[in-house]
């Protein structure tokens, strides 16, 4: 199972409008460079945009666009649910890549929300496919 780290900069983002979670440009990208070993960790203090990963090629890769489910408030509490994303590799190999970034491609900087470490490089082999899981339920985050 994948582990979620939420990117510093997205309280601010959030805070100064940055960020719309609404799903108008919620999108995926891929890294096979850990956070602490990009020349500016990304999920560090000031370094929340994608121009700080060093991303993978995509070029055999279909749509990286996320689906929002939900995107609620209910007590005080919001709830973002996302709808699961499945990659597919055509026409090549795709990656390796370990890391998987959630970032708004329609904010000015390209903000980060969220990292997920997948534990080990991923490689997709032509025709192979790859599901990111959102949980459902419980949805990728919640701010109270």
């Amino acid at each position: 199972m994948a582990t979620f780290t939420k990117v510093n900069d997205f309280v601010k983002a959030i805070a100064e409008k940055e960020i719309d979670l609404s799903g108008a440009g919620l999108t995926i990208a891929l890294s096979n460079t850990a956070p602490a070993s990009e020349t500016n960790d990304p999920t560090a203090d000031g370094n929340g945009v994608l121009a700080n990963v060093t991303e993978i090629d995509y070029t055999n890769l279909s749509s990286r666009v996320i689906t929002v489910a939900s995107s609620t408030q209910t007590g005080g509490t919001y709830k973002l649910v996302l709808t699961d994303l499945v990659l597919n590799s055509s026409g090549g190999t795709t990656g390796p890549f370990e890391y998987v970034y959630i970032y708004d491609d329609s904010s000015t900087n390209d903000d980060l929300v969220a990292v997920f470490d997948y534990g080990s490089a991923l490689t997709l082999n032509d025709g192979d496919t790859f599901t990111i899981d959102f949980d459902a339920t419980t949805g990728v985050l919640t701010l109270a």
